[in-house]
């Protein structure tokens, strides 16, 4: 058992953060008191750690906490940092965008941060899963993908491994209302991931372009999905979705226009973002509510 309180830089909104994971019926999170549990895997091994915030927007601290043994804290407290961007200043990236014409936003959601799925398989998983569907039926699936096929610790759900997926048949995922196709990319891409074929250790000392050709090789995988991992499981900064639909609409909403942007204007626009496209994708997101429905 061990515990540890970690000062953050401001601003950062946890409670911002708390409410679009929520979203996900799986996370563990009351944020009324700012809390939530994350699964982790150390060494192997499953652990749990709750995390409170005791402080403010402008000054946070936070207590992490976990049952687990004192030798896990080190490298579970390195795995929090980066997951909630712990390290990493919105200063900087506030400053950039005040001159640009997204500058309202950026001060309504003050210390809004971007927070990395748990866990990077998991991460492409889900984005699999997640393509073409409305987010409620999406989360629907990985929910029964995961409460089916992962485990529990603490009251926590720990999503299966690959190893455990590559070893599904195509009907086990059917049964849970996956489509043939869908349960063909998610279990055909786990063999790849539990054979050594794709190494997704690897992707943390590639760049963007040699990730996404890597992954656009794969059967069920197309530049949003890569884009959302890069996004999401690897906190690339400069990471923009220009065909998820809740960017677009986010873009609608923000410039009034009649009808969806154009993906020349969505170009000219990026240009000016850069290099952090992808606090410029979360905040349009912020602003149509978490709408994430997928392309």
């Amino acid at each position: 058992m061990w515990q540890e309180e970690i000062h953050v830089q401001g601003p950062y909104s946890f409670k911002r953060a708390l409410r679009r994971l929520a979203a996900d019926p799986l996370k563990v999170i009351d944020i009324e008191h700012e809390t939530i549990q994350v699964p982790l895997v150390i060494e192997g091994k499953p652990i749990v750690v709750t995390i409170k915030n005791l402080g403010t927007l402008e000054n946070p601290m936070f207590q992490i906490f976990s049952r687990s043994d004192k030798s896990d804290k080190e490298k579970a407290i390195t795995k929090i940092r980066r997951i909630f961007h712990w390290d990493e200043s919105l200063e900087k990236i506030y400053e950039h965008f005040s001159k640009t014409a997204l500058a309202p936003l950026f001060e309504h959601f003050r210390g809004t941060p971007l927070v990395l799925d748990f866990d990077l398989y998991y991460c492409l998983m889900k984005t699999i899963i997640h393509q073409q569907l409305n987010l409620k039926f999406a989360h629907k699936l990985t929910e029964r993908f995961v409460k089916n096929f992962g485990f529990k610790v603490e009251e926590v759900w720990f999503p299966p491994s690959a190893e455990v997926v590559s070893e599904l048949r195509y009907d086990d995922l059917r049964a849970l209302q996956f489509s043939q196709r869908k349960a063909e990319y998610v279990i055909d891409t786990s063999k790849l991931i539990a054979s050594g074929t794709l190494n997704l250790d690897d992707f943390q000392t590639k760049n963007d372009e040699e990730i996404i050709k890597t992954l656009v090789n794969i059967r069920g995988i197309g530049p949003w999905t890569a884009e959302c991992l890069l996004l999401f499981g690897l906190g690339r900064k400069s990471i923009f979705p220009a065909a998820d639909i809740g960017i677009q609409n986010g873009l609608k909403k923000f410039y009034g226009l009649e009808g969806k942007p154009t993906i020349e204007q969505m170009q000219k626009w990026r240009q000016e973002w850069a290099p952090y496209e992808t606090y410029a994708a979360l905040y349009l997101w912020e602003h149509v509510g978490n709408e994430t429905a997928n392309k």
